[in-house]
């Protein structure tokens, strides 16, 4: 059976829904593992139960999970690093110096001016969404609490800048992947065909370009209005009750006593993570390409790259920054390597709730799959197309399957399978249809409270997880109705 009919859809929406309601994530998300292996197994209460703790175990079978999982840990070692040093502090001056010269020149707004350098910072890192999230969440977290900007508010831009940068930008396993999929259905030149569906691509550039007007224009609306006011008026960056995605023992540590401040603390050890990612990549994927002499060496990097690991790389480009954060911080006996060690495993503590959010959110993509929920939406899709309306219901369904399986390149996978022959015999666009493919799977992703980048960017920025859905899912409705208008009027006139 490839699929459970509607019942499939059942287990992922109801813990999303369970989410939002409750804000109980965790037990949320448990129940909709464990009614996804009771359907599974013909509704045997018992082997369902036992089958969602096997389940659970199994994440940690697949080599890519234990990786995320285990970076997604680690980071707190980096935070801890860079705010016991006094990086983070030093940092702070630094921006400080330059707000307080842009604003004796009366250059603009000091909160629209960093958040646009929050903006600015996440499109320059497109070569990995989670180092995009977790390098502008880690910089910029602390100088927006300084300024009573909402952490809901830096969860928002970290999110909304991640994954369109990759997408938009595809110098980078994204684009490789992508590639691959449009390869497989039959086109010599994926390439060219990736780059004809570029300006169709509305998504991912209008949440960039909506993030830019929210900045500049300064006009929120929304729940993303309220925080706004609740930080302006009583300083406080998180809502009374909210539980932020990583300890308040991390986030709140002070600089070491008697350490001066230096902004090179912090930037040298993010700068490494970021710097590390690309060199990784081509280094995990090298042994794939390496052999074929047909290809310069310029296209042989950028199928390395493509070909490279993403949860290899960044966990090592992580572990780098660390090891290298430690002999920066021992070289200046700022710390002794009993303090290293002491900080690191206090860094891995506080984002326990992170590791085990992650691993409930790879046990429901997992019972996902076994239920067949993608396949099923697709399915359902086909009954009701016309040529004109492909590129819309292509985007509509692609948005809902991401939205229920928090994952956007397996929206890809499944979308561009069904959309690609779907357009050819229909005689649809074809740049559109995949354009409307990888927009919905974003747009999904982003919207989805068990997407691994909306986690993250909620770790990053140590936001309430569901506060960070719920003001950005405006945001992100915003962008998906205007996509899905597009595609409806394009549809129509293009063929």
């Amino acid at each position: 059976m490839d699929h459970y009919g509607v019942l499939s859809l059942f287990p992922p929406l109801i813990a999303i829904i369970l989410a939002i309601k409750t804000r109980q994530v965790f037990v949320s998300l448990l129940f909709g593992i464990w009614l996804g292996w009771i359907v599974i197994s013909d509704w045997d209460l018992l082997n369902g139960t036992t089958s969602t703790i096997q389940a659970l175990v199994d994440v940690f079978k697949d080599s890519g999970n234990t990786r995320t999982i285990m970076f997604s840990s680690l980071i707190g070692a980096l935070i801890a690093f860079i705010q016991r040093s006094g990086g983070v502090n030093g940092f702070i001056k630094v921006i400080n110096r330059l707000l307080d010269y842009l604003e004796s020149k009366k250059i603009g707004n000091s909160r629209v001016i960093v958040q646009l350098l929050a903006w600015i910072t996440g499109t320059l890192i497109f070569v990995e969404s989670s180092i995009n999230v977790l390098t502008v969440g880690s910089i910029f977290r602390p100088i927006f609490d300084k300024m009573k900007i909402p952490r809901e508010k830096l969860a928002y831009i970290a999110d909304s800048i991640s994954a369109p940068t990759c997408i938009l930008i595809p110098l980078n396993a994204w684009g490789a992947y992508i590639m691959g999929l449009i390869a497989a259905q039959g086109f010599d030149n994926p390439f060219s065909i990736l780059i004809g569906a570029f300006p169709y691509n509305f998504y991912p550039m209008i949440a960039m370009a909506t993030v830019l007007f929210i900045i500049l224009s300064r006009k929120d609306f929304g729940p993303m209005k309220k925080a706004e006011i609740r930080a302006r008026e009583t300083g406080k960056v998180i809502r009374d009750g909210a539980q932020p995605l990583i300890s308040s023992d991390v986030i709140s540590m002070e600089k070491k006593k008697g350490v001066v401040p230096k902004a090179y603390n912090m930037i040298v050890p993010i700068g490494v993570m970021v710097f590390m990612m690309p060199l990784m990549l081509i280094f995990t994927g090298w042994s794939n390409v390496e052999n074929i002499e047909s290809f310069g060496f310029g296209t042989q990097l950028f199928k390395a790259i493509g070909e490279g690991s993403g949860s290899t790389s960044v966990l090592y480009s992580v572990l780098t920054a660390i090891i290298v954060g430690s002999f920066l911080y021992t070289g200046q006996k700022i710390f002794t390597f009993k303090e290293v060690i002491d900080l690191i495993f206090k860094g891995i503590s506080g984002l326990i709730p992170l590791a085990l959010l992650m691993m409930l959110a790879f046990a429901i993509g997992a019972v996902c799959r076994e239920l067949g929920t993608g396949v099923y939406a697709a399915e359902v899709s086909k009954a009701w197309l016309a040529p004109d309306f492909v590129p819309v219901i292509i985007f509509l369904v692609a948005c809902f399957i991401a939205f229920s399986t928090g994952t956007s390149w397996g929206t890809f996978a499944i979308m561009i399978a069904i959309g690609v022959p779907m357009a050819q015999t229909l005689g649809a666009n074809i740049y559109l249809t995949i354009a409307a493919a990888l927009g919905g799977g974003v747009f999904g992703d982003h919207c989805s409270p068990i997407s691994d980048t909306t986690i993250i960017s909620s770790m990053a920025s140590a936001s309430d997880h569901i506060d960070h859905v719920k003001t950005q899912f405006p945001y992100a409705i915003l962008g998906g109705t205007t996509t899905a208008v597009l595609y409806l009027i394009l549809g129509i006139l293009i063929h």
